[in-house]
């Protein structure tokens, strides 16, 4: 009889899992407890803007080598574009101030010496402190590191770690944010140049995805819930949902790649890190597409409630991240969108006179786990305590933060678990 790959969680990381398994001659078979796949990175058709919007906005860099071979995987990567070299656009709304960063091609980061290319206001001594973090003990914020006040603080390295780590300096991992700085900023600007999906993340990241299961003799199942782990010893013997249980056979694999909240429920023993961290996602529909369109279509925002603004056709997407955090979560949407829209007009020199066609708040309540450094230490490891059981979800312990290239890369790392103790036998 042959075995099966039991895969719980059709987000990035049991979809990234998935793909690998199958693709080395695996049976898989995937389980998603809602009623729709991609868990915080899909699309989805909103009624009141009539357009399909992602519910968050997710930046991917050239240097994320994991989500780039998933999409290779799966045959969506040429549904990516972006500048041919790194630049990061800002804006300042009380100065009025902007500028664009701009890191060089190549490993030697002479681009900090010019003044044209650098954060305004900054020096070279700015960013040679930042190579501090690479020394952070596992017990350290990111404020322990790098000093709170001055330029570079206000506008690199609070909107940088915010954005990243979905916190504040003071609460966010300086271990963790290294590790994205190491990947990407560390090896040159080759690895660092911002990449959009064109038609949006479910068309890039998740349906095909499915599709290449599906494809494949594999299955993907929704409104499937794990509600409990049947267990002998060290194996996993059975699934049960609310239709019934799924015997798992001695030869079978399960992957567990489900929120941070659910593993808390099922496997209690992981003290696994708490899912928090809000994030407020607000999307405009213009009356008129800009033209011209920004390019990149992308900016960073300083001195406002919007941090980031991402403009594709005559959709106009926002992203707060931390808000719970900065005190903009509790707002009305009828009291925020004028304030949110008043931003976007300021920072795409839209008149002011112009409005927006629709306009929707959209609120990720408990976006990413808690990566301060003392629940970061909690990361539960691919490998559990079961011979036949492995996790996945960007709450395990991949060395990077909770992010599109976190989750996706623990979906690889679970599948090459699994495929490695599927080879030597139980």
């Amino acid at each position: 009889m042959t075995s099966t790959c039991h895969i719980v969680g059709a987000g990035l990381a049991g979809l990234s899992a998935a793909v690998r398994l199958q693709t080395a001659g695996r049976k898989v078979v995937v389980y998603e407890g809602a009623a729709q796949a991609g868990g915080r990175c899909r699309s989805f058709f909103d009624s009141r803007l009539q357009k399909t919007i992602d519910n968050g906005n997710h930046l991917v860099l050239s240097g994320n080598r994991a989500a780039l071979d998933y999409l290779d995987l799966i045959g969506t990567r040429g549904q990516l574009s972006g500048p041919k070299e790194p630049v990061f656009p800002f804006v300042d709304l009380k100065s009025g101030e902007r500028w664009a960063v701009r890191p060089n091609l190549g490993p030697v980061p002479w681009w900090v010496l010019m003044r044209e290319r650098r954060i305004p206001g900054t020096g070279l001594m700015d960013y040679i402190a930042g190579s501090k973090l690479a020394l952070a003990g596992p017990d350290r914020s990111v404020a322990d590191i790098i000093p709170g006040e001055g330029l570079m603080a206000e506008r690199f390295w609070d909107p940088f770690t915010i954005a990243v780590m979905n916190a504040p300096p003071n609460e966010s991992s300086a271990r963790l944010l290294w590790s994205v700085i190491r990947e990407t900023f560390v090896r040159g600007g080759e690895y660092c140049i911002p990449l959009f999906t064109e038609n949006g993340l479910g068309p890039a990241f998740i349906e095909p995805a499915i599709d290449t299961i599906q494809s494949a003799g594999g299955s993907v199942t929704l409104n499937k819930r794990l509600l409990e782990l049947k267990r002998d010893g060290d194996r996993v013997t059975g699934l049960v949902f609310r239709d019934g249980e799924v015997p798992v056979l001695p030869d079978d694999r399960v992957v567990l790649a489900i929120s941070p909240a659910q593993l808390a429920t099922l496997m209690p023993e992981l003290n696994v890190p708490e899912q928090t961290g809000i994030i407020v996602n607000a999307h405009f529909v213009l009356e008129h597409p800009l033209s011209p369109v920004p390019e990149p279509p992308f900016i960073g925002v300083l001195n406002s409630a919007t941090q980031w603004i991402f403009v594709r056709d005559d959709v106009v997407s926002i992203t707060i991240s931390a808000a719970g955090a900065l005190g903009l979560d509790g707002q009305s949407e009828e009291a925020f969108l004028p304030t949110l829209w008043n931003e976007v007009g300021k920072a795409l020199n839209i008149d002011s006179e112009t409005g927006f066609a629709a306009g929707r708040i959209v609120k990720e309540k408990r976006a990413t786990f808690d990566q301060s450094p003392s629940a970061a230490q909690r990361r539960p490891n691919t490998q559990t305590d079961f011979t036949n059981l492995v996790l996945a979800g960007d709450v395990v312990n991949t060395g990077l933060p909770a992010t599109i290239e976190g989750a996706i890369r623990s979906g690889e790392l679970a599948a090459e678990s699994t495929l490695r103790v599927r080879d030597t036998g139980p």
